[in-house]
């Protein structure tokens, strides 16, 4: 990953080290982590947890930092009541400026509070329901209109317009659901069920059967972890006797289904399809080479995914965020960030100074047999982040799904 522009540093001014409290006199930064690898969700916090330490080690013994981290890890275990203490004590008693965490939405506006409190900046790179811009979190995961949005012009067309939503009872999936209703509705659709199931639940089997009772055409599926997995496997097994349930008949569809799962899942992946701003198989340069860093710190088996990918991201942004204004404090480091362009796996990386958010490309894949994700679509540029969806015209999306259901259908004839 290198920076394309760099301010000039000739006229001295990396002097401003000197401001630095006493913890960074010598060079020693401290760099909140809060990801939990315990709990529901531990599959995406390891895969979070282990892009932090492949970019904290890389700029540790990277000599053109005049710096180091000095990670303060600490493991919520998927428990909405750990967060606020473990922050508290990051930015109060240890001296952290900075947070690289949270996987749920839940467990980021848990936070939000204290690191307003203390001017800090949380950096959060996980897709998420969008309708939120904090001047205190740098946004680098996919918003509506870069993850539903795309998904839906991509689905509806070709698969038909009777959709199912399935959520956790959050945020999460409350607000895509109510974005995906609305995709559906001005496409002429119709939702023919929304139901939702409360964190870590496994009881899917009212799910599957209403499923099976209103015959959608295909399922959203915004469950999060065990409960996401346990769904899949239902819908993998009900396939064995009912060919409705099948991924060509009625394909099971996601907005934060990656590599770090597909394991866990197994066979009942196969068929799934979902959108990310970074799959593994993409042959990019700097896919290639990042996919070749990870093998040789985590062994040749491992899988990327885009959270493994973004927490590493995350963390070479802060570090050439501070190189560039020599401070660590909130406002001087978004300040040199809007600056800042980088060339990273996801291809050109910026954040935009209006929204706090990166510009980023989706793509669409489907989960082939060999459990690796096949690319079937892809936006052309990367698309600026619109986390209020102000830019989006429903109107103008149906008409473009019909458009495009038409020829899909003079395709089939």
């Amino acid at each position: 990953m290198t920076p394309q522009s760099r301010p000039d540093r000739r006229d001295g001014s990396w002097g401003c080290f000197r401001s630095w409290g006493t913890a960074l006199a010598s060079g020693e930064i401290p760099l909140g982590i809060l990801y939990s690898v315990t709990g529901t969700y531990s599959l995406i916090g390891q895969a979070c947890l282990d892009g932090v330490r492949l970019g904290l080690e890389e700029v540790n013994r990277d000599p053109r930092y005049p710096f180091s981290f000095r990670p303060e890890i600490e493991d919520p275990g998927a428990n909405i009541d750990h967060y606020l203490a473990f922050s508290e004590a990051m930015l109060r008693e240890r001296g952290c400026r900075h947070i690289i965490g949270t996987i749920t939405s839940i467990g980021r506006k848990e936070i939000i509070p204290i690191i307003e409190k203390y001017d800090a900046l949380l950096w959060y790179m996980c897709p998420y329901e969008g309708f939120e811009c904090c001047e205190n979190v740098i946004y680098t995961g996919a918003c509506p209109n870069q993850h539903i949005v795309p998904l839906f012009r991509y689905l509806l067309p070709r698969y038909g317009k009777r959709v199912y939503l399935v959520g956790s009872n959050y945020i999460w999936g409350w607000e895509t659901n109510r974005t995906a209703r609305e995709l559906v509705q001005a496409s002429g659709g119709e939702v023919v069920g929304e139901r939702y199931l409360a964190f870590a639940s496994q009881d899917v089997a009212r799910l599957i059967e209403d499923i099976r009772e209103q015959r959608a055409d295909f399922v959203l599926n915004n469950l999060v972890g065990t409960s996401s997995y346990a769904f899949l496997s239902a819908c993998h097994e009900a396939a064995r006797s009912d060919p409705s349930f099948a991924p060509e008949s009625r394909p099971v569809v996601s907005c934060n289904l990656t590599e770090a799962e597909l394991d866990s899942i197994g066979p009942a992946a196969t068929g799934l399809i979902s959108t990310a701003i970074y799959f593994d198989s993409l042959e990019s340069p700097e896919s290639l080479a990042f996919r070749r860093r990870v093998e040789a710190r985590f062994g040749a088996a491992r899988r990327n995914s885009v959270y493994l990918v973004n927490a590493y991201i995350a963390v070479k942004l802060l570090a050439e965020a501070i190189l560039a204004c020599g401070s660590d404090e909130s406002e001087a480091v978004k300040k040199a960030l809007f600056e800042l362009v980088l060339e990273t796996p996801l291809g050109t990386t910026r954040i935009d100074s209006a929204t706090n958010h990166a510009a980023l490309r989706p793509y669409i894949g489907r989960v082939a047999a060999d459990s690796s994700f096949k690319v079937v679509e892809a936006t052309p540029q990367p698309i600026a982040a619109d986390p209020y969806l102000v830019d989006f015209d429903a109107r103008d999306f149906g008409a473009e799904v019909n458009r495009r259901s038409a020829m899909q259908l003079r395709v089939v004839k």
